[in-house]
C-alpha cells in the first residue's frame, strides 16, 4: 500500500531500532513521527542514554518526535507478579500492550490516522504478537495500525549498518531490568 505523505506516529524504543523502520515507512509514502514512550527501560541512566541518542538521531535526520512523560512505577505495577517470566513471555506481552496503548491514545488525541511501532525489528521480539496487539488497539481507538515485521528483508541487518554509519549507541538488552538478567 502506498500512502500520500501522511504522518504516522511510530512508537520507538531507541535510535538503532528506528533507523531502518523509519526509512521503510518513508518508502511507503508516510512521514514518521517518533514517539518515545518506554517506562520499562531501566536503570534511569539507560533510559536517558537511549532517549538522548534518539533525539540526536531525529535532529540529524530532521524527524519530528514526541516524548511524553512516563512513570516507571506504572510499568512495575502492570508487570507485578511476572518478574520471573522468561523473555517473550506474558511480561513482554503486557509491556508491548502498555506502550502501544499509549501510542494509539496519543495518535487518536492528536489527529494521526496511523500508528505503528519499531519493536518488530528485533529478532528477539514476536512480530505476530506485536501486530496482534496493534490491531486490537486499532479497533479500540479508531486509528489504523500499520502491521509490519521490520526484521524481514534483512531489516535488522540494515538497522545495524545504518546504526554504524551514524555511530549510534546499541544496547545489549531490551531495556527492562528483568531482561538484563
Amino acid at each position: 500500500m502506498i500512502f500520500n505523505d501522511e504522518k504516522i506516529l511510530v512508537h520507538t524504543c531507541c535510535a538503532p531500532c528506528s533507523t531502518y523502520p523509519f526509512e521503510n515507512i518513508m518508502e511507503q509514502g508516510l512521514i514518521p513521527v517518533g514517539f518515545f514512550y518506554n517506562p520499562n527501560i531501566h536503570p534511569q541512566n539507560e533510559h536517558d542514554i537511549r532517549l538522548n541518542e534518539f533525539i540526536d538521531y531525529c535532529n540529524k535526520r530532521k524527524y519530528e518526535l514526541v516524548v511524553p512523560k512516563s512513570n516507571p512505577n506504572e510499568w512495575f505495577c502492570q508487570i507485578k507478579g511476572l518478574e520471573n517470566e522468561p523473555e517473550k513471555g506474558k511480561r513482554c506481552e503486557i509491556c508491548f500492550d502498555m506502550r502501544l496503548k499509549k501510542t494509539a491514545e496519543y495518535a487518536k488525541n492528536n489527529g494521526f490516522q496511523y500508528f505503528t511501532t519499531v519493536l518488530s525489528i528485533s529478532p528477539h521480539k514476536n512480530a505476530n504478537l506485536i501486530n496482534e496487539i496493534g490491531k486490537k488497539l486499532e479497533e479500540k481507538f479508531g486509528v489504523k495500525f500499520l502491521e509490519v515485521d521490520f526484521k524481514k528483508k534483512n531489516g535488522f541487518k540494515k538497522s545495524i549498518e545504518i546504526s554504524r554509519q551514524y555511530g549510534l549507541y546499541r544496547q545489549d538488552y531490551c531495556g527492562c531490568i528483568y531482561s538484563k538478567k
